[in-house]
């Protein structure tokens, strides 16, 4: 390929039915995703031991299992989403070889764990899907950035796309060094936005504002800001220059923002430390 990300042009619905190992907070998020936007599964199983978890799962109509023995004799899944802990991964997927050579197709969210490992946990020649979600998937916003083996046919990319696109955008990267620089920009990126916010929301209230309307003040414009910045054919730059008048109000606030680079050297830093931490994670 040309470039190091593209987006899968075809839609295809899985052949059989889905399965989501693990239903934390990512994996919760992504599963509702998939039941309000409408499932593109004929059925979703779902594996979870923590009682809690499983039954917040179930209220989604989701086939929940506290044990993947409850199933593991049981048809084959198309696709299997590993949402576990990285530290957990080696575990839970030696129980899911059979699976494997059965030809699923894994789709793992864990930070940090690489192809190369979950292929070796799996069984060498399993199809493997390495992902990095974000957590506004929970609410269809989702950035859900894939990588894959080479035992990935392109049927499979494009159901595991049909199936990620229902929690928002899906990119893929050819590279998987690329994963590291993805999870400090996008992975991690709805803390910093967060942030953001909590930082604008205190600034009202140290101007004089109410907290309630700084804290929406502050929601608002961030949510107004990125539609207008996904629904404009302008970039980012030219969206800022657009607003910003001469000498005016705007102005005087990048000038504090923009003086001496240090927002972007502190975003850049934090980027790095986020990537840093993904590539310790996969040497661990």
């Amino acid at each position: 390929m040309s470039t190091d990300i593209s987006s899968q042009s075809q839609n295809t619905q899985p052949d059989g039915r889905v399965l989501l190992v693990g239903c934390g907070n990512m994996g919760f998020a992504m599963l509702k995703g998939w039941i309000e936007q409408g499932t593109p599964a004929n059925r979703i199983d779902v594996v979870e031991p923590n009682d809690d978890l499983r039954q917040r799962a179930a209220g989604t109509g989701a086939s929940v299992h506290a044990d993947v023995a409850d199933i593991i004799d049981g048809e084959a899944p198309a696709m299997a989403i590993i949402a576990v802990k990285p530290q957990m991964m080696a575990r839970v997927l030696a129980a899911y070889k059979p699976f494997a050579a059965a030809g699923t197709t894994f789709v793992s969210v864990a930070a940090g764990t690489l192809l190369g490992t979950i292929e070796g946990a799996l069984g060498q020649g399993s199809a493997v899907i390495r992902c990095m979600p974000n957590t506004p998937a929970a609410v269809g916003k989702g950035m859900m950035v894939c990588c894959a083996n080479e035992a990935v046919t392109d049927k499979a990319r494009a159901v595991c796309e049909t199936l990620l696109s229902s929690s928002g955008s899906v990119a893929f990267v050819e590279e998987e060094r690329l994963m590291d620089a993805v999870t400090g920009v996008s992975g991690s990126g709805p803390a910093y936005v967060f942030h953001f916010i909590e930082a604008m929301a205190e600034a009202g209230v140290k101007s004089g504002l109410p907290e309630e309307l700084s804290k929406e003040l502050a929601i608002q414009t961030v949510y107004g800001a990125a539609a207008y910045a996904r629904s404009s054919d302008e970039d980012p730059g030219q969206l800022r220059s657009n607003v910003t008048s001469p000498n005016g109000t705007t102005a005087a606030a990048l000038d504090v923002l923009m003086g001496t680079g240090r927002l972007r050297e502190l975003v850049a830093e934090a980027v790095e430390a986020a990537a840093e931490r993904s590539r310790e994670l996969s040497r661990d």
